[in-house]
């Protein structure tokens, strides 16, 4: 039988009002669920209940949709790419590193699984995990309880940097089919694993990396079978001046111009649109193109501050009625992190015309992302939507004050006062642990794996040298 389950007089519920389209602050009810979906969301439930939870020094919010994620890369990149880039290409690649440390199967492995339990300890209950394709993908996943977009990437071309002043392209002979084949058998399997949490995404890496007949291909793919379009873009100064260069277009114009954008076209980044004021360009059309495609942004602040960019308005995008999510991109795996940087650069960036919020990021991290995916059921507290919630411990000191509890999570206590997630209404997190994965043990085995790695590349200590140098002991 289906059990019910009971949040009893929660202090504060972050609940969805289907009347003002708005998350809503509620005091003192019940949140209540029975299987996989919420029954009720604030007042007094008076079902069966087979578990009841004490509510009395917890906020209940909606879980977090993490929209652009790479979980087999960012935690074993740890220690490697927070200050490190080449001046030679805007900082924006980090080649010398990316050919020498190079990741197998069990690397790819130890990166996910230690990725996954972070993000469920922060919150996150769904995540589009853009990875290219590796045994036991989805075995791991499962293993997470996560919900799961699948997005095996593939492309035509890696990128490289013989001299480091310039990207150039190794194209495939295949111009990428065989990548393009293996990834559609990862969605068709994603699609009827028995667990019922993923769904597949049409995931051509890069608009640089893919020729126009693979891009072609995916678009083709995604309209016949309702899937999800990405694609990394518009997301470095070489690369927008690489498409100017093939099409004398923006990356953006490019995309509408092929027919790539719509409403199910998620472009991770878009940080250098023709708008942004380091582009010299004629034309100002792509957050208008964005907007009137209804195609949306996956904005990932983290990653881009580190290597001394960034997207100068996020307000405008919204402003301009395009629909902005969010992702991690890089490590830490932690969205509210992420909704408190983006808030935080936008202010810095565009000043005092940056029209940011903390409701408006926090919406790119619930709605927004569920309106993408076209799941009325996600992102949000109402009774019908799945039981995808993360409870926080109001006692917890860096809950204090409690005025405005959503403030204080996202600028103040973060992932530190999460005290259970629940994902389909089955608990993935409980007193601040990962109750699917044992994240230790997952930490132990990343550093394994990343040191096996690094002795294996051989020069690695040099391309990326420590932050200290290692000092010899002194006697008094």
């Amino acid at each position: 039988m289906t059990e019910t389950t009971c949040i009893r007089a929660a202090d504060w519920i972050i609940a969805w009002d289907e009347h003002k389209e708005a998350h809503t602050y509620l005091r003192g009810g019940d949140v209540a669920w029975t299987g996989d979906r919420l029954r009720q969301v604030g007042g007094r439930f008076d079902g069966l209940v087979d578990t009841e939870v004490d509510g009395s020094r917890l906020l209940v919010m909606p879980g977090l949709i993490d929209m652009h994620c790479h979980p087999t890369q960012t935690p074993i990149f740890r220690n490697f790419v927070e200050e490190w880039g080449n001046p030679r290409l805007f900082f924006s690649g980090r080649q010398a590193f990316r050919r020498n440390f190079i990741q197998d199967d069990r690397a790819l492995a130890a990166s996910a699984r230690y990725a996954l339990a972070e993000m469920a300890a922060s919150g996150i209950t769904t995540i589009f995990d853009l990875s290219h394709a590796y045994p036991g993908w989805l075995d791991i996943l499962e293993e997470s309880g996560l919900r799961v977009w699948v997005a095996p990437m593939f492309r035509s071309a890696r990128w490289y940097a013989e001299t480091g002043q310039q990207t150039l392209y190794d194209w495939a002979d295949d111009g990428g089919a065989a990548a393009f084949s293996e990834a559609q058998m990862v969605m068709d399997a994603a699609e009827v694993h028995e667990s019922g949490l993923f769904s597949a995404v049409v995931a051509p890496a890069q608009i640089d990396t893919c020729t126009e007949a693979l891009l072609h291909d995916s678009i083709a793919l995604a309209e016949e079978t309702g899937r999800p379009l990405f694609t990394h873009g518009a997301q470095s100064y070489p690369e927008f001046h690489c498409m100017a260069q093939r099409h004398n277009m923006s990356p953006i114009e490019f995309m509408a111009e092929i027919g790539f954008l719509g409403e199910k076209t998620i472009i991770g980044h878009a940080v250098f649109t023709d708008e942004h004021p380091w582009i010299l360009w004629p034309r100002n059309h792509d957050l208008k193109l964005l907007a009137e495609t209804g195609s949306s942004i996956a904005h990932c602040p983290t990653v881009f501050i580190r290597d001394g960019t960034v997207l100068h308005h996020i307000g405008a995008y919204m402003d301009a009625g395009v629909n902005v999510t969010l992702g991690t991109d890089t490590h830490p795996q932690n969205m509210l992190e992420e909704i408190r940087v983006a808030e935080l650069l936008a202010r810095a960036s565009s000043g005092p015309k940056h029209s940011s919020s903390t409701t408006r990021l926090f919406n790119a991290a619930t709605i927004n992302a569920a309106k993408l995916l076209g799941r009325d059921d996600l992102g949000r507290l109402a009774p019908g939507a799945k039981a995808d919630l993360v409870t926080f411990n109001m006692d917890h000191p860096q809950m204090h004050p409690v005025r405005d509890p959503l403030r204080t999570i996202v600028h103040q206590a973060a992932e530190r006062a999460i005290e259970s997630v629940y994902v389909d209404g089955r608990s993935i997190l409980s007193g601040g642990q990962p109750t699917r994965i044992d994240w230790q043990v997952a930490g132990r085995e990343l550093t394994r794996q990343q040191a096996r790695l690094a002795a294996e590349a051989g020069n690695i200590e040099e391309i990326v040298p420590l932050s200290l140098e290692m000092g010899q002991p002194r006697g008094a």
